[in-house]
């Protein structure tokens, strides 16, 4: 590089190896670095990570608490959508991405800097999340990508080659016993991937999970709440055990988290298909999510017409690929969170649930705007229904279906 001033990069910094080492290799190029952490709820010692970055030569280190947000922002659109990638995955990883590109843009113009980069390898999701977050954040902006740097990824073949790069520029690495796999947490869920869980056909070992407890050793007595909803989106847990109460939208998903996390709920095991193109073998822990997600889809079953639910679950699913894929701000995504949020105005109520062993078991819902008319569905009273109605609902319903035969009989089939 040459000139007076150092080009700027905000580095999106995690405090491990990969990232301290991108950042002393930036430096080694020529650039001024900063790095930001989100703090989204994962188990970080931050200021341990902020005193590491500046040691290695950050010139500032930002950590900014996104929690607020993200719950507010992304998860809650999430429970109201029922949004689940491949009928399996509640996009713990993806969910969070938009609201930390959104806060590394705005630091990255207030203070100046050109280039924003981060470590996500060549081969993920995550690379494809960050960086149209990025674009469509900030359509100007440079980005760098080291692991798709063919400079950095050749002279960083493996996980030794970058322990010996962090010796020899002083970067302290924490030694522990390594576990065979990588893992990504944040307040929703923790993602674990690779190592020996690339074999498919491996069960994870029982150290492994690290949120949940086992569903065998969960409690044996089930514990009840009440989820209160207003507009799809949950105002108030009650603990019908304890009594406790929480209505703060924060605190309120801690609380789930805690408790999925004493029942065991929340843990899955799949292969996926990444947005690139190749299939992934990935375990995931989502206590809180996986208890709201079910207590909304019931509540949905009260208070949503029929054909309006029917839409909505084919526009749900669309947006779980939206989310996984990383167009969070696409038009598309806007357009169907806007229809969402539509068909959320009558989803109001409360849901009970027992937990037990590894289980969110539905016990009863109830709504002050609910379609569900019991006279009507009584076997024991006519409510207002006249049975003779059904005789030509059935043969108007059976006009297409003896067509069908007839064209068989006609084709020899």
């Amino acid at each position: 590089m040459t000139g007076t001033s150092k080009p700027k990069v905000l580095l999106a910094y995690s405090g491990g190896l990969d990232t301290s080492c991108i950042l002393a290799w930036l430096i080694e190029q020529g650039y001024e670095v900063m790095a930001y952490m989100a703090q989204i709820g994962q188990e970080e010692d931050f200021e341990a990570a902020r005193e590491k970055a500046l040691k290695i030569g950050a010139t500032k280190v930002f950590i900014e608490d996104l929690r607020q947000e993200f719950v507010e922002t992304l998860i809650w659109p999430a429970v109201q959508s029922n949004a689940l990638y491949e009928n399996v995955y509640l996009l713990g990883t993806s969910l969070a991405r938009p609201v930390i590109c959104r806060k590394q843009v705005e630091i990255a113009v207030r203070e100046g800097c050109e280039y924003v980069s981060h470590g996500c390898t060549g081969k993920g999701n995550d690379q494809v999340r960050f960086e149209l977050g990025y674009y469509a954040l900030h359509p100007s902006i440079k980005v760098i990508a080291p692991w798709r740097i063919p400079e950095f990824y050749e002279r960083f073949p493996g996980r030794n080659a970058l322990l010996e790069y962090a010796a020899q520029k002083d970067i302290p690495v924490f030694q522990t016993a390594a576990k065979p796999w990588s893992t990504d947490e944040n307040l929703y869920h923790i993602s674990f991937e690779a190592g020996i869980l690339e074999d498919p056909n491996i069960t994870p070992p029982r150290d492994m999970w690290k949120l949940t407890v086992d569903p065998e050793d969960a409690p044996n007595t089930p514990e009840r709440i009440e989820i209160h909803f207003a507009n799809g989106k949950p105002w108030k847990v009650l603990n019908t055990d304890t009594k406790e109460s929480i209505t703060s939208p924060l605190d309120l998903f801690i609380y789930l988290n805690s408790l999925g996390r004493k029942h065991g709920v929340g843990r899955i095991d799949i292969v996926e298909n990444r947005f690139i193109g190749i299939k992934s073998r990935g375990c995931y822990e989502t206590p809180g999510g996986t208890i709201l997600r079910a207590a909304h889809v019931d509540l949905e079953g009260l208070t949503l017409d029929r054909e309006v639910r029917r839409l909505k679950d084919q526009l749900s699913s669309r947006l779980a690929e939206i989310i996984y894929n990383g167009l969070w701000y696409s038009p598309e995504r806007e357009f169907v969170m806007a229809s969402v949020e539509q068909s959320q105005k009558a989803v109001n109520g409360i849901v009970k649930l027992k937990l037990y062993k590894g289980n969110v078991i539905v016990e009863g819902r109830s709504s002050p705007n609910g379609l569900y008319d019991q006279d009507i569905a009584s076997m024991d009273i006519a409510g207002g229904f006249n049975p003779s109605d059904s005789d030509g609902f059935i043969k108007i319903q059976s006009i297409r279906l003896k067509a069908f035969v007839a064209q068989k009989k006609k084709l020899g089939l």
